[in-house]
């Protein structure tokens, strides 16, 4: 018994789940509906303004203009509205060294919880390595592939995009970093590089911060990113 406490302390993951003969205990199963609710939540959720206005991010939308049509096409997520590409191009820095991108994904609670710790120290750890980075962008309902469509437009070095992860039962606010060298239109998954599982109960939001940034200086150095980096 004591062996089977020491895995139940090493996971979140549901293990060693109590029932009543056939059926979960009456906790158990509303600590699941729970969960379930507050991943439900997560996807349908927007990032509040007060946030948005406290980074003073550059905002973006993706051509998925509601929730419902961001999760029924994909496609839409990877791509910017026309209007959003002219402001991108008349107002962010172009050619920068590295792109800063922001995206609620599929959860803004993640955005929420992690921002206001791992972006300042993206940003001290950018400085740190002597590394420079242009106008941050959010994209409103974005997917990984709107890292390329804004590698088209503003031609940077390297990107990273800090987007909200598909919310499981352990957690709805975990983030994912995406980075590529050279982020353009055909650009592939293999191409790319990527820390998931930042939150609070996975890698902290501060200390992915700092780690972020000596990766992307290592991208620099190496200039490629995805499966060619050593």
């Amino acid at each position: 018994m004591d062996e089977f406490a020491r895995m139940k302390a090493l996971t979140p993951a549901r293990i060693g789940v109590s029932r009543s003969g056939t059926r979960p205990l009456t906790s158990e199963l509303l600590t699941f509906r729970w969960d379930h609710a507050s991943s439900v939540d997560a996807v349908q959720s927007e990032v509040s303004s007060a946030l948005l206005a406290e980074m003073g991010w550059f905002i973006a939308d993706s051509r998925a203009e509601t929730k419902d049509m961001y999760l029924k096409r994909p496609q839409l997520g990877r791509v910017l509205k026309p209007d959003s590409m002219q402001e991108l191009l008349a107002k962010c820095q172009r050619g920068p060294q590295v792109q800063i991108v922001v995206s609620d994904g599929l959860s803004a609670n993640s955005i929420e919880a992690n921002m206001r710790d791992l972006y300042p120290a993206l940003l001290d750890s950018l400085r740190l390595r002597g590394l420079s980075a242009g106008t941050t962008i959010y994209v409103n309902r974005g997917r990984v592939g709107c890292m390329d469509a804004i590698g088209d437009l503003l031609n940077p070095e390297c990107l990273v995009l800090l987007i909200g992860e598909r919310p499981g039962l352990v957690t709805a606010e975990s983030l994912s970093a995406y980075m590529c060298y050279k982020p353009r239109t055909g650009r592939t998954d293999s191409d790319r590089m990527v820390i998931s599982n930042i939150h609070r109960g996975g890698t902290p939001a501060m200390e992915a911060g700092a780690y972020i940034g000596g990766i992307l200086e290592e991208i620099l150095k190496q200039r490629t990113s995805g499966i060619d980096f050593k």
